[in-house]
């Protein structure tokens, strides 16, 4: 590959840039793969193995994030006291307005599926009409049977462990059994049960079986701290391990992409980046493949700005860094009166997918789902558990540890968010990178109908602890009084409406001929709770044909 020039370049080596290289590399064409951040052997690097492992996730720090800022947060309206965020230790989130804490993303080969917890889901198909169904938010471009196909090769390519569900068709069954539900996890199917609710097994990238090489899962629990077994099908090992292994795909990290310049011929006529050393490279790409995440992505688009494209590449629409979509979630925890040993298992192996439908959650528009939630809480380790569960000092201490290590139960739960115009990435002006350009801007705001979904959520998580068995949580999370997102969306959009969306239903700008975006900038609606990385896959290997049948007959 390093002895011909690449023919198609891809920024950002997450599900969906690892997805397209994989898919384009394996059918010949040239692909040069260009990640910002670091790769990592997780067999030597992981520090699972070392006493302080609860410390931190891996990979962590600095060089694995990008620098982002945020703006003002809203105000918070004290009648809903019920949904701000607690501990029975630590006390209750302070403030008036919303607290901006975290965007979650990993900055690495393989980006954020290094530290998520596998969940690999098809998104509801009722979901991808909102707008026409439901009169919110946006329509896919595309349906839901055009993506299967895709949804099934992503499954086998990184090794998925499921049972089938009702709501999302499926061509060909899961390449592996589910995984059984750890004990604690039961208790929560039971619950459940009584409440007239159903439990599944939940669709992980997590092996229940050896698979193509790789072992199954050891029930560790701690798959958001990296995976040093590679039983967790990230696209580091799975997709950018086969491209690069093809012959037909160049990996570079360090590879900081700093501007896309715009040719006269509404195509992308260059691509610029830094590399390690500081030095600058330039390329003419035949074909562009931005696969940045929702947020860098918009970024990179508007510092991108030139005489020929004033609001910043393929913003003719006015939609690039608009609609952006955050995680609604919400977690109550508990102890149960039996040991449990809860902080066993795969985090999140059992679901309920019973709200998931748009029109599921009485009031408002919009899904939601329910799962178990003790390690995607961070407490299956001693650490937590001391700070955050166990109450009182010396020895009363030592004697509340020993007594309710491994009898938490978390009930979380994700829903829909639907876009307003005040949650939106743009520029910051004030802020700028280490090569001077401005750093990403998150705006947000939670409206009335995700207030509305967040109570229900709230609700819900309360009455099926309580059924568990559970008396007094001891702590509460929610969004409604803090920015922590994992799963983001939308800021640019697809659609077939040039003028109210960025990508066509191929993720292709609708004006510049040679640039595609294959990240989850281009969702329309988030959907009911469901993991977006399956969807982000799917959509890379569908753009990545796409791309190849163009180049082949010269379209490009």
């Amino acid at each position: 590959m390093k002895d011909r020039q690449p023919e198609v370049v891809i920024v950002g080596s997450g599900a969906g840039g690892s997805a397209c290289a994989w898919a384009l590399a394996r059918r010949g064409v040239g692909v040069l793969l260009l990640e910002s951040g670091p790769a990592y052997d997780p067999l030597r690097e992981n520090r699972l193995h070392l006493p302080d492992w609860e410390q931190s996730a891996f990979p962590a720090g600095s060089a694995f994030q990008h620098p982002y800022t945020f703006g003002q947060m809203q105000r918070l309206d004290p009648q809903h006291a019920g949904l701000r965020s607690w501990n029975h230790n630590l006390g209750a989130r302070s403030g008036d307005h919303r607290s901006a804490e975290q965007y979650h993303h990993v900055r690495a080969v393989g980006g954020s599926t290094l530290h998520f917890s596998g969940e690999a889901h098809r998104l509801n198909p009722a979901a991808m009409r909102m707008a026409s169904r439901f009169g919110v938010a946006a329509d896919w471009p595309l349906g839901y049977d055009e993506l299967e196909p895709f949804y099934v090769v992503a499954e086998q390519a990184i090794g998925v462990a499921g049972s089938p569900d009702r709501r999302r068709p499926r061509s060909q069954p899961y390449p592996l059994p589910p995984h059984p539900h750890s004990y604690a996890s039961q208790r929560i199917g039971e619950a459940c049960a009584k409440l007239g609710m159903s439990w599944s097994a939940n669709p992980l990238a997590i092996l229940s079986q050896p698979w193509q090489g790789r072992p199954a899962c050891n029930y560790c629990g701690q798959c958001a701290r990296g995976c040093p077994r590679a039983d967790k099908g990230s696209a580091d090992i799975t997709f950018v391990a086969q491209a690069v292994a093809s012959g037909h795909c160049e990996l570079r990290t360090g590879c900081h992409v700093l501007t896309l310049e715009a040719g006269d011929d509404d195509r992308v006529a260059s691509v610029e980046w830094a590399d390690a050393a500081g030095l600058h490279h330039a390329l003419r790409p035949r074909v562009l493949v931005l696969a940045a995440g929702a947020v860098q992505t918009p970024r990179l688009l508007l510092v991108s700005a030139s005489p020929r494209c004033p609001q910043g590449m393929a913003n003719e629409s006015g939609q690039v860094g608009r609609n952006f979509l955050e995680t609604l979630a919400w977690a109550s925890s508990a102890l149960h009166p039996q040991a449990l040993g809860s902080h066993r298992g795969v985090p999140v192996d059992g679901i309920c997918w019973d709200f998931n439908d748009p029109d599921a959650v009485a009031g408002t528009v919009g899904g939601v789902r329910f799962n178990a939630g003790m390690a995607e809480m961070d407490l299956a380790g001693p650490i937590n558990h001391a700070r955050r569960v166990a109450r009182g000092w010396g020895r009363a201490h030592r004697a509340a540890m020993r007594e309710t290590f491994g009898r938490v139960l978390t009930v979380g739960a994700i829903g829909e968010f639907l876009p307003n115009d005040g949650t939106y990435v743009d520029l910051d002006a004030q802020s700028r990178d280490a090569y001077g350009q401005p750093l990403a801007r998150i705006h947000s705001r939670i409206d009335e109908a995700e207030r509305i979904r967040l109570s229900f959520m709230a609700d819900k998580c309360r009455q099926i602890l309580q059924a568990a068995g559970c008396e007094q949580a001891f702590e509460e999370f929610g969004t409604y009084d803090t920015f922590n997102a994992t799963h983001v969306f939308g800021t640019c959009r697809m659609g077939n409406d040039a003028r109210t969306s960025v990508v066509d239903r191929n993720c292709r700008s609708h004006r510049w001929r040679n640039l595609f975006i294959v990240d989850a900038s281009v969702f329309p609606s988030s959907g009911g709770g469901e993991s977006p990385s399956l969807t982000i896959e799917a959509l890379a290997l569908r753009a990545g044909e796409h791309i190849r049948r163009l180049l082949a007959t010269r379209r490009l």
